[in-house]
């Protein structure tokens, strides 16, 4: 199976379904309690689009660079940005699409949390202690440990410094909207991991061994790959619903009116 094969029967078509559901909802007035609606979740897809393009091209880059990843040139169509296929900056566009669009039909059918929301900071900073010290922690095995955890722990190295902002802005809030923030994250994370399988298996790409733990699910899907499908589908999530959630915008609105001192 190509890589454009691929991303048309497991990307293209889901995103195909979304787009006609939306439609469907945006055509019945469907209310979302508690977030902005409309041209504000299109913003913020875009938003997203642009992040993880800008983001992931560099480590991207890096990884197949020195074999973390590397693809079947009889399955990719040779165009080729940096050391990266064009397909795999496709997949960047459309996971972000596909997630984007899961998160708006959940936040659409999940009800608002009944529990009143209550800021906490204490959760945020030590949410935000956690990530910091398990950055460091990553950060020097992917320098000075052993090869076999690079792919693990480059993933961490690129991904949780772009999480601790958002625990730092709202982890509180995320931590209200739990059950959203949660289904939006394990649904595609564990759908892009079972379809990675798929892949793994026609060797639309592959992944070094001896850069990977070796911890393997149904004998060929690597915890690397889940990991990195579940973390950047937290990006995605947190994302979202900090944008677009009434408690995040009016959260900004007070840091701003404080001259962006110090978040309320």
């Amino acid at each position: 199976m190509t890589y454009f094969g691929f991303l048309l029967r497991f990307l293209v078509i889901p995103i195909i379904a979304f787009l006609a559901i939306t439609w469907w909802d945006n055509k019945n007035a469907r209310p979302m309690p508690g977030f902005r609606n409309g041209r504000a979740v299109w913003m913020a897809i875009l938003i997203h689009i642009i992040l993880a393009v800008a983001y992931t091209t560099p480590w991207d880059n890096y990884l197949v660079a020195t074999g973390v990843w590397y693809y079947n040139p009889e399955l990719v169509t040779g165009i080729v940005i940096g050391y990266v296929p064009i397909e795999e900056y496709t997949f960047f566009v459309l996971e972000t699409i596909l997630a984007g669009l899961w998160w708006w039909f959940l936040a659409r059918r999940i009800p608002e949390p009944k529990q009143e929301f209550k800021p906490n900071r204490l959760l945020v900073y030590l949410s935000s202690c956690v990530l910091v010290i398990l950055w460091l922690f990553f950060t020097y095995q992917f320098f000075r440990g052993p090869v076999e955890w690079t792919y693990l722990s480059i993933i961490l190295f690129w991904a949780l410094p772009a999480i601790f902002p958002q625990m730092l802005y709202g982890a509180d809030i995320l931590w209200h909207y739990r059950k959203l923030v949660f289904t939006a994250i394990f649904v595609p994370g564990l759908y892009l991991s079972l379809m990675d399988i798929v892949a793994l298996t026609d060797t639309t790409w592959n992944i070094s061994k001896e850069q990977t733990t070796g911890v393997l699910f149904f004998g060929i899907l690597p915890l690397e790959e889940i990991l990195f499908f579940f973390v950047t589908n937290v990006l995605i999530a947190f994302g979202m619903t900090l944008l677009l959630s009434k408690r995040g915008v009016q959260r900004f609105e007070d840091w701003k009116s404080n001259n962006y001192k110090g978040l309320p």
